[in-house]
């Protein structure tokens, strides 16, 4: 999941950026509410991560700005402020959900799987889809009950498939959700992983799970339909 973390604190920054991507998000950052708009009107995200004391523009602008600019990806704000009318402000901004600093980081990847899930339509961590299973809080892959080993980028592009179950996904959202903006769209690293998907999670061939559509990108068979 590619995800907006905007934060003005270095020192949190960092250490939010490098948990958040041991747990396989791709994530972008900002430092300030100016730079946070302009990444959040022209990147498409899955979640952003916004702290409502920024500088130059503050946090509850730049989640108005976005809702107003028809951004829908789910918002988490975070606040050290103790006046429950900076929250109430921020949730009526457009935000989903918040964290009052201090935290434990745990938490925070608590909520953010709650709310990728709610936004896919899922109630659960689990997500099932006929012979295949995800647990998104476990990042654990079963194919028929059987633990199946995926590399960190493989299971990001499974797991985006299978939040988008029956849909088809080109192959750039596909690399914008896993990489982060610096990363070669062009690139054809993304036939790869699907060519490991399926040699992974379907040697033999008999679920035929991944639809190639031509020029379009590619397709989860939906299986519980």
């Amino acid at each position: 999941m590619r995800l907006l973390l905007v934060e003005d604190d270095k020192a949190l920054q960092q250490e939010l950026q490098q948990q958040l991507i041991l747990q396989n998000y791709s994530v972008d950052v900002a430092a300030d509410g100016e730079i946070a708009l302009f990444q959040g009107l022209e990147y498409d995200y899955d979640i952003a991560v916004i702290d409502l004391g920024l500088p130059k523009i503050d946090g509850t602008t730049v989640v108005k700005t976005l809702r107003e600019k028809g951004r829908n990806f789910p918002i988490l704000i975070l606040t050290a402020r103790d006046r429950w009318q900076d929250k109430v402000a921020g949730l009526d901004a457009g935000a989903d959900d918040y964290l009052t600093k201090p935290f434990h980081v745990e938490e925070l990847s608590s909520r953010l799987n709650a709310l990728i899930r709610r936004s896919a339509g899922k109630a659960s961590s689990i997500i099932n889809n006929g012979p295949f299973t995800l647990d998104t809080t476990t990042s654990q892959v079963l194919v028929e009950q059987v633990s199946i080993s995926l590399s960190a980028h493989e299971f990001k592009v499974f797991k985006y498939l299978m939040l988008h179950v029956g849909e088809v996904v080109s192959k750039t959202t596909l690399t914008e959700h896993i990489y982060d903006q610096d990363f070669d769209l062009d690139s054809n690293v993304i036939e790869v992983f699907i060519r490991r998907l399926r040699k992974k999670l379907d040697p033999d061939g008999k679920h035929n799970f991944i639809e190639t559509k031509r020029g379009q990108g590619y397709r989860l068979i939906n299986f519980t339909v």
